[in-house]
């Protein structure tokens, strides 16, 4: 691991990371797909699909059949079933408490000030699977979807050569209800989605993980289709002191390492610890503070994905983070424990956007809409304020549309 210095470019560089400017040719290269997609639909996913993902697919093949699904199960170990329902209900029983209540304001002069909240009519989730086929995300995404109330849910997720999709995926995917699945990775899965083609749904919104091409087509599909995030490699920042095991901190930095390009930290109080640490930890790095409030400090300037807080009073310290995708607590409370089935999802801000987003939610799937209702009374008193701001804002008519209503009839 490598030792940042405080007053160093090095530490810059991890405060600043959000703001990296893109790569030329992935953008032109992801604006290519996205074109020929809109232009082409079917006929370009097939394409690319056998370009980037070497399966040679028909358009009835992108859309996974029922006896693929079932045949899943024959694929899958026996206890997976028994293991994955535990899971989900850890899941569930988190976003059940989750269901936002609407908001309504009364007034005895006849105002009444009301929100719905509806779900999105349907969600298109992308689940990666060219590295590795990220399982969880399945059931970290769906889930909350579900409980917002979203009615119509599909999958999008790459196949492997021969045009099959991990049959443990299939199988969390059906378990859960999805409504549809679709074999389509990459840029063109996220721009079938944002289009919509003749066998693919056009969605309302785009969430779930992805590479550079994934996450670069979102940004340029943003605002014809809503997205969770731009999410960039996934990261973890454990706070230690002399008092944390380090060999929980090195088994912890060395899981992160596992994913391509993962960021891991150690900022410590502790110089022993940094001993400890250093020679047995193979990426990464290492920065020594002071003391905890210069941790948190640092933490909150990088705003990390993942916080284990490894300290002997772990609470105490997550109380000075302002800014962190998740925060974990304590010895027993690893980051792979959030990643596979402690409830929250996995989906979260990357590349210090904790500062201003937040990990997948129920209302991440839901829309408000303000409801406004005045009697004749109540707009009368309106009558003065509204015509002061319509005539600074050189918008006549917007008060004369309300004056209208005290005039006599002339019809």
């Amino acid at each position: 691991m490598k030792i940042l210095k405080q007053d160093g470019q090095g530490i810059q560089n991890l405060y600043n990371r959000n703001l990296h400017s893109r790569k030329k040719h992935i953008e032109e290269k992801v604006k290519r797909i996205i074109e020929d997609v809109r232009l082409e639909g079917d006929e370009a996913i097939v394409k690319f699909t056998k370009r980037f993902d070497h399966a040679k697919l028909t358009t009835k093949q992108l859309r996974v059949a029922e006896s693929e699904i079932s045949g899943a199960y024959q694929n899958i170990t026996s206890d997976f079933v028994t293991d994955l329902k535990s899971i989900i209900r850890n899941v569930t029983l988190f976003y059940k408490k989750q269901i936002p209540k609407p908001c309504s304001v009364r007034d005895g002069e006849g105002i009444l000030l009301k929100e719905s909240i509806n779900p999105l009519d349907t969600v298109g989730i992308y689940i990666p699977a060219g590295t590795a086929p990220l399982i969880s995300t399945v059931y970290m995404t769906v889930v909350p979807a579900k409980m917002a109330g979203v009615k119509r849910i599909v999958i999008a997720t790459p196949p492997d050569k021969d045009g099959h999709v991990n049959p443990y995926i299939l199988a969390v995917a059906n378990l859960l209800k999805v409504n549809e699945i679709y074999k389509m990775g990459g840029a063109q899965a996220i721009a079938g989605f944002a289009f919509g083609t003749k066998t693919v749904p056009k969605v309302d919104k785009i969430v779930g993980p992805g590479n550079m091409f994934v996450t670069e087509a979102k940004r340029q599909l943003f605002g014809y289709v809503d997205i969770d995030m731009l999410a960039g490699p996934t990261e973890l920042v454990i706070i230690a002191n002399r008092h944390s095991n380090p060999n929980y901190i090195i088994a912890d930095l060395e899981a992160q390492a596992e994913h391509v390009g993962g960021l891991s930290i150690l900022v410590t109080t502790s110089k022993q610890i940094i001993r400890q640490v250093k020679p047995k930890s193979s990426s990464g790095y290492i920065i020594y503070a002071k003391n905890i409030d210069e941790a948190t400090d640092i933490v909150n300037k990088i705003a990390p994905e993942h916080l284990q807080i490894l300290t002997n009073n772990p609470a105490s310290v997550a109380k000075k983070i302002k800014h962190a995708g998740a925060i974990f607590l304590g010895p027993y409370s690893p980051t792979a424990l959030g990643d596979y089935a402690a409830g929250p999802s996995h989906v979260l801000p990357t590349l210090g956007t904790a500062k201003f987003f937040s990990g997948l939610c129920t209302t991440d799937f839901m829309k408000k809409t303000h409801i406004i209702s005045y009697s004749k009374k109540a707009l009368e008193k309106m009558r003065g304020p509204i015509e002061k701001v319509a005539k600074l804002e050189q918008l006549p008519k917007h008060y004369e549309s309300v004056n209208a209503r005290f005039l006599p009839k002339t019809y």
